[in-house]
Order: C-alpha cells, then sequence, then structure tokens
C-alpha cells in the first residue's frame, strides 16, 4: 500500500523562486558579539590591532556570521503539512573575501528540493534551501545549503 505525497503542485512550484532581498550592513560590534557568542576568542574578529598584523589587515567576521544574516521574506509562500522541524545540517561553501565591518551583504534563498522520508519520527519532509549571499559589488561571498525537516510529532516516546 503506497502512501499519498504530501508534496503538492503548489510546493513544487516554489521550488527555485528566490525570495526577496535582504540587505544587511555589517556592523564591528555584530561581529565581535557573534565570535563571543560561539567561544571564538581569535583576536581576528574582535582586536582591530592585533587584526592589522594578519594576512587581512584588519577585521573579518567568523565564517558562520553569515548565519545571522536573514534573507526577506518567500515571494512564495509554502504550506508545510507537518509542524514540527529540526535542522538538518548544513553545508558552507565560500566564493569571496572575508565580510569585514562596513559591508554590505545581501541575502536571498529559495528552495531547491524537497523530498519524503518515512524513519523513527514518522512522516517526514525534507527542505533543502539555499541561500545566497554577496556583497555591495554584487560579487558571491558564500552559498549555504541547509536542510530543514519537517515532521509530525507523535505522543510516543522515541524509540533508544
Amino acid at each position: 500500500m503506497s502512501q499519498r505525497s504530501v508534496i503538492t503542485q503548489d510546493m513544487r512550484d516554489a521550488i527555485g523562486v528566490d525570495s526577496e532581498p535582504a540587505t544587511h550592513v555589517v556592523e564591528i560590534g555584530a561581529i565581535k558579539k557573534f565570535a563571543e557568542a560561539i567561544g571564538d576568542s581569535n583576536p581576528i574578529y574582535s582586536d582591530e590591532r592585533a587584526a592589522l598584523k594578519t594576512r587581512y589587515a584588519g577585521l573579518i567576521a567568523p565564517p558562520t556570521f553569515l548565519r545571522s544574516l536573514t534573507p526577506g521574506p518567500p515571494r512564495v509562500a509554502l504550506r508545510v503539512p507537518y509542524p514540527d522541524l529540526l535542522d538538518g545540517g548544513s553545508e558552507w561553501e565560500y566564493l569571496g573575501p572575508p565580510v569585514r565591518p562596513g559591508d554590505r551583504i545581501t541575502v536571498t534563498s529559495r528552495i531547491v528540493d524537497l523530498r519524503e522520508r518515512t524513519g523513527w519520527l514518522g512522516a517526514m519532509l525534507f527542505k533543502v534551501l539555499e541561500t545566497r549571499y554577496t556583497d555591495q559589488t554584487g560579487a558571491a561571498v558564500a552559498l549555504e545549503r541547509n536542510t530543514i525537516i519537517h515532521y509530525q510529532s507523535s505522543k510516543e516516546e522515541a524509540p533508544p
């Protein structure tokens, strides 16, 4: 007995549609707070004097700082049938120079894949997002592929 797919034509039509762009100005205080929050004490993120002596000749943002910059709203609403979600992990590709204070980073996101699977959580929908980060010159700085797992939690305990 096969199960009917929860992926609708509207959901398929959302694949590949970019979100609205959102542009963020990278602030030195935000870089320092982010580095502190992730426990990275490398002075290249927080000490301007020390950073000047490095090959970067100034402060830069930690690579995953970009994740704190959100894209604009989606252009196509995606109605997901499951209320619960998990972060399925992400992959990063760094394409340009490191992000620095004062940079203007524009962020867009799009769904690149939807697939279903049944596992110990029950029925799950895997949504793969691709988020693009570009700088003020239009150069691509980084590309992130993030998997989000949507599922319907049950009242039962998960197996050990």
